[in-house]
């Protein structure tokens, strides 16, 4: 076993990894971050970029509101890194009952002071007028903004070693043990503390987590500079009724500073790789093309496939393995890695430290979970 010299290894150089180790190691503590590829790779490489509140629930929207201020200070003090567009997303009803939703929506942000505004039917097309004409109306949540992961990824990594942490790229970590790792090499290395950020190769290390991969399709236009404004989003995303393979549809167009439009989303259970599948795509295209069908006649350059990692209540967890002393988790984020990338990184330091959190941290401890608490050994 390789002695390290660090306090804690941080496994896992994505969104959620990066900013663990940076904020543990702006804590005093001295991190190691390891991963199998590079920063930004993974998970965040295939994600959207969306710094959304979403507001499911109290809970989320505690940690949502937390990390967007935690982003907006990041963006201030760093501007340039990560193409950061404050572009705002338009939340868009079809019919009433979606009308109904977003304007509660629009009062719930607004109560927490997060700008957001009932909108319309007939101002839409003001707002956006690349939306089609006939919609119900929607809210327009002027906080929100949009980046590129994995730049943001490689500059937390970056500014880890320049505080004097440590970077290990191509390091792929096979097993755990008491006080330690083992790496696909050979290799090993010891640390008092370990924090798993590994998405949906968490479960390969420790089976009882329950983290699985909730799949996803994105395509990627060609450059059509000044044609969408905001992000647009149909209210039915998170929503949408499920297929029967599994498979659930809704609109999420991203503006680019590129000009190009980014295109998702579904979400997808039971798959174990991330090739595309064309039937899904396909739906994925239709559903942006029902809101915005200036895209019909656009040329799609690229698309692909990855893996969101879900866990099985739908919750991240933040914080110590309860059957495993000294393995910290911060995994299960599904599609709001990015958003939520800066508070979960404050609230497992604030554990790791012995501290309050500024939100309630219970619903994100992984003890919740009884499988955790008795954990079957790989």
């Amino acid at each position: 076993m390789v002695d390290t010299g660090a306090d804690v290894l941080v496994v896992g150089a994505g969104i959620v990894g990066t900013a663990c180790a940076l904020a543990l190691q702006s804590e005093g503590l001295q991190v190691a971050l390891l991963d199998a590829t590079q920063p930004g790779g993974g998970v965040t490489a295939a994600g959207m970029g969306h710094l959304v509140a979403l507001d499911e629930s109290e809970q989320e929207l505690d940690l949502c509101l937390l990390s967007l201020r935690l982003w907006q200070e990041f963006m201030d003090e760093h501007p340039g890194i990560g193409e950061v567009s404050r572009c705002g997303t338009l939340w868009v009803a079809e019919n009433e009952q979606q009308l109904a939703a977003a304007q509660q929506r629009a009062a719930r942000l607004s109560a927490r002071g997060w700008q957001a505004e009932a909108v319309s039917g007939d101002r839409l097309p003001r707002l956006e007028p690349a939306l089609r004409r006939g919609l119900a109306g929607g809210v327009r949540v002027g906080g929100d903004s949009v980046v590129y992961p994995p730049a943001v990824a490689h500059f937390l990594a970056q500014e880890l070693v320049r505080r004097g942490g440590r970077l290990e790229c191509g390091r792929r970590v096979v097993a755990l043990h008491a006080g330690g790792l083992t790496l696909a090499d050979g290799g090993r290395r010891s640390a008092p503390q370990i924090v798993l950020a590994t998405g949906v190769d968490i479960a390969q290390l420790l089976p009882e987590v329950g983290v699985f991969g909730r799949k996803g399709h994105l395509a990627i236009t060609d450059r059509y500079p000044g044609s969408l404004q905001h992000q647009v989003v149909g209210m039915d995303y998170g929503q949408a009724a499920v297929s029967a393979d599994a498979l659930a549809v809704a609109a999420n167009v991203q503006p680019r500073p590129s000009g190009q439009w980014l295109i998702g989303s579904c979400r997808q259970d039971g798959q174990t790789d991330g090739a595309l599948d064309p039937r899904a795509l396909s739906a994925v295209l239709q559903a942006a093309i029902r809101l915005l069908p200036a895209l019909g006649g656009m040329r799609i350059i690229r698309a692909w496939a990855g893996m969101r990692p879900a866990s099985s209540d739908g919750q991240p967890l933040l914080g110590p393995h309860p059957g495993r002393a000294g393995i910290w988790l911060a995994a299960g984020h599904e599609g709001l890695g990015v958003t939520t990338a800066f508070a979960s990184a404050r609230l497992l330091a604030d554990q790791m430290l012995g501290r309050n959190s500024e939100i309630d941290r219970n619903p994100y401890l992984p003890g919740r979970l009884p499988a955790l608490r008795n954990p079957i050994y790989a």
